[in-house]
């Protein structure tokens, strides 16, 4: 998955666009994927700092690693959708 692919999965799973960045940085309590110096790193933002951060050499895996955590978490939803098994992210 890439970062246009996630954009869309997260769209027809119900995810708020502002419970998740895919520019890097520091922005307010979301889930951010960082491009950085040698791959690529998920973590959430959280008063300014790198919440459980994990990092992946390849955005696939970077994509895939934060699209489970957007869907584990059910306060990224718009409504309460259930689980969408089309996509093969349940949780």
């Amino acid at each position: 998955m890439n970062r246009a692919e996630l954009i869309r999965v997260a769209e027809n799973l119900h995810i708020r666009a502002d419970a998740y960045s895919l520019e890097g940085g520091l922005p307010p309590e979301q889930y951010v994927l960082s491009l950085e110096l040698g791959g690529w790193s998920i973590y959430y933002s959280e008063r300014g700092r790198r919440v459980g951060e994990v990092s992946f050499e390849t955005e696939d895996e970077a994509c895939d690693y934060l699209m489970m955590k957007l869907v584990d978490d059910p306060t990224t939803r718009e409504r309460d959708v259930g689980q969408d098994k089309r996509c093969g992210y349940d949780s």
